[in-house]
């Protein structure tokens, strides 16, 4: 399959799986009211962050070790990430039971929510390891076709728990978490049914080479939470939950512009991967070229969301979550510069260099929450918004700069045009 109908499948793929959620908007905020979408956004925001530590990101692991010369041992490998998945729920388990009194206090939401959280972060795993393997072997279609079902079920049981049952918050987080165990299941079997995976065998060299590669990125991952989710604790501890469910509707529209550039890297990341190994200047300064119109043109969309982007909030949201105009231009702002960092991550992440990733992601994370404490205190969640799209600058920045000095070729003879007249 050629790079156009692979990117086109991608696309279509994640368009479908971020409209279901996106229909499923004005559905949730008419059911709920604010400081109910605003529990639902700590909640959903609590699974991103356990997702940090639960498989301590192996996954990233077992698709790279797919572009290894020796390919038979893979399935070995693969268990052994599973081995990592079921030792560090062990662990969040342990802990959560100890500090659950905390936790509850802190996030205000009850303790069963805590366990369903851990259970479809676990599910998302399996998931996430099935669909890596069908994209580094370019199987978009099967990719596709995982993931869109895995948005329809959810989406299907939201409307029977949340509008037939009336089930409000407690019904949109069974939909998800029903959903998420399982998809989570058929991945599973799929995994045993392709010969992609062996649990049996405890592999200790794979072990510690699947950790080494995933345990640096752990302060990456939890850069990335500290970045693009923890703003919402802030604003349900200082603002209120009804604040919390207004900006995660923000948030929600402005993940409609991160999709595109996700499916666009999970299309490009094997052709980048593919040009790398091959060392081909001539191919790599194209690829750098095409890198930077991205840029430009990215910068300007995102711009403009701050003009098209209120009139969408009134389309979708109502009077309810119109007060969510004031931060959707700078969210959108931010994605389009999250836009950016993926491409040029990707490079890092083939020259193995995740320590260094990581150190600029936790820094940045950091550095977003020293601004959004000081700005929500002056502009309340539009400020939390500015601090987010400043601090995603900087990171894709910083992440551009590391890309640059840890690559094998250089960045700047691609814009060295005499040489190609020389040629």
């Amino acid at each position: 399959m050629n790079l156009f109908k692979r990117s086109s499948i991608y696309l279509a793929s994640n368009m479908l799986n971020a409209l279901v959620p996106f229909i499923l908007l004005p559905i949730l905020t008419r059911y709920l009211t604010t400081a109910e979408y605003g529990k639902l956004a700590i909640f959903q925001t609590l699974i991103i962050g356990l997702m940090a530590v639960i498989g301590m990101n192996t996954i990233g692991a077992a698709n790279r070790k797919y572009f290894d010369t020796d390919k038979t041992g893979l399935p070995e490998y693969n268990g052994v990430c599973i081995h990592i998945l079921l030792i560090s729920t062990l662990v969040t388990l342990i802990l959560a039971s100890i500090f659950s009194n905390t936790l509850m206090s802190f996030l205000s939401i009850p303790i069963t929510w805590l366990y369903g959280a851990i259970i479809i972060s676990v599910g998302t795993f399996l998931i996430q390891l099935r669909l890596g393997q069908y994209q580094v072997r370019e199987m978009a279609i099967r990719y596709g076709v995982l993931q869109v079902s895995q948005s329809c079920l959810i989406f299907v049981l939201t409307i029977l728990f949340v509008v037939i049952l009336n089930g409000n918050t407690t019904g949109r987080i069974n939909a998800i978490l029903f959903g998420t165990i399982i998809c989570a299941i058929i991945s599973l079997t799929l995994l045993y049914k392709d010969k992609l995976i062996k649990i049996g065998r405890f592999n200790q060299i794979y072990f510690k080479d699947a950790l080494n590669y995933g345990l640096p990125l752990a302060p990456h991952v939890i850069g990335i939470f500290f970045l693009s989710s923890v703003d919402r604790f802030f604003i349900n501890k200082i603002l209120g939950s009804s604040d919390a469910g207004v900006y995660m509707f923000a948030v929600q529209i402005s993940l409609s512009i991160a999709v595109l550039f996700d499916a666009l890297n999970k299309a490009l990341v094997t052709s980048l991967f593919a040009i790398l190994a091959e060392n081909n200047l001539e191919k790599l300064n194209k690829t750098v070229r095409l890198t930077c119109l991205f840029f430009i043109v990215v910068f300007i969309l995102g711009l403009l969301s701050f003009i098209i982007g209120p009139l969408v909030v009134e389309l979708v949201g109502g009077l309810r979550f119109s007060a969510a105009s004031s931060v959707i231009g700078w969210l959108c702002l931010g994605q389009a510069f999250g836009g950016m960092y993926l491409m040029v991550t990707n490079y890092i992440f083939y020259a193995k260099k995740t320590g260094l990733l990581s150190i600029i992601t936790i820094s940045t994370g950091f550095f977003n929450i020293f601004l959004l404490t000081f700005f929500i205190n002056y502009k309340g969640i539009e400020g939390v918004a500015m601090a987010f799209a400043i601090s995603m600058f900087i990171r894709f920045i910083l992440t551009w700069l590391l890309a640059i000095n840890v690559s094998h070729f250089s960045w700047l003879d691609a814009f060295d045009f005499k040489k190609d007249i020389i040629k």
